[in-house]
């Protein structure tokens, strides 16, 4: 099956203004999440933006970006925006990587492409296990609680996403930022109106539950953090430096 690996990215973010030209090691943020993206090795990569800055910045790295519109309201709408624009008619599934994550295991994108297309998935997803219980009050940091406990090699629904959960079940784990639908899905998605759920709760994969639309989880080996506020961006860049 053919992957396109679509990073919607834009400069307007309302915690954080400008974050994907923020710069790691002399890279910027955007570029990072594309070059992590293109190691995985799953399909074509491209960004998804507004913004020509963001363009600019990604091609002068080596990378690939499509110009979208700058009136939507989700990622999901302007990755939808791009694979119209682009056109290619043999793709089966889209991965959509959130730009603002640099820190995604190349390990844990292949697994997730791999488990679509082993499990013949409509909407996938990762998630991580809760080290720090921190975590369940950060209402920046998305949670999600599965059918069953994940392990390495299955693939069980989620049953609700939460940005604030008590850890009463050990099925409640930390929702990571990527998504893999195959192309019917995103088109269903897509069609359907917002929902009050998501837009209350900031949380576009609410509008999928929200409309009996299945999502599958998978168990990431990594947990990596998001870039959401200038504290995140502190300590992802202390963490890339002492890797580098």
């Amino acid at each position: 099956m053919k992957t396109l690996v679509l990073i919607p990215s834009r400069l307007s973010a309302t915690r954080l203004p400008g974050k994907p030209l923020l710069k790691i090691n002399g890279l910027s943020i955007i570029s990072h999440v594309f070059k992590a993206a293109q190691k995985a090795n799953i399909g074509e990569v491209y960004v998804a933006t507004e913004d020509q800055e963001i363009a600019n910045d990604v091609k002068k790295n080596g990378g690939e970006a499509i110009l979208t519109s700058n009136t939507h309201k989700t990622g999901t709408d302007r990755i939808y925006e791009a694979i119209k624009k682009l056109g290619k008619k043999d793709v089966e599934l889209v991965m959509n990587l959130q730009g603002d994550e640099p820190l995604m295991n190349t390990d844990d994108i292949k697994n997730l492409n791999k488990l679509m297309i082993k499990f013949k998935c409509n909407f996938g997803t990762l998630a991580s296990k809760i080290a720090d219980e921190k975590i369940l009050e950060n209402e920046n940091i998305v949670k999600v609680m599965t059918e069953e406990i994940l392990n390495e090699s299955n693939f069980p629904l989620a049953l609700r996403f939460k940005r604030r959960l008590d850890k009463n079940d050990s099925r409640i784990y930390h929702h990571l930022g990527i998504y893999c639908y195959n192309l019917d899905t995103l088109n269903k998605f897509i069609s359907i109106k917002q929902s009050h759920n998501e837009i209350k709760n900031k949380l576009e994969q609410l509008r999928a539950i929200d409309n009996d639309m299945s999502i599958n989880v998978a168990l990431a080996k990594s947990s990596p953090i998001g870039v959401d506020t200038k504290e995140d961006f502190i300590a992802i860049k202390k963490i890339m430096e002492y890797k580098s």
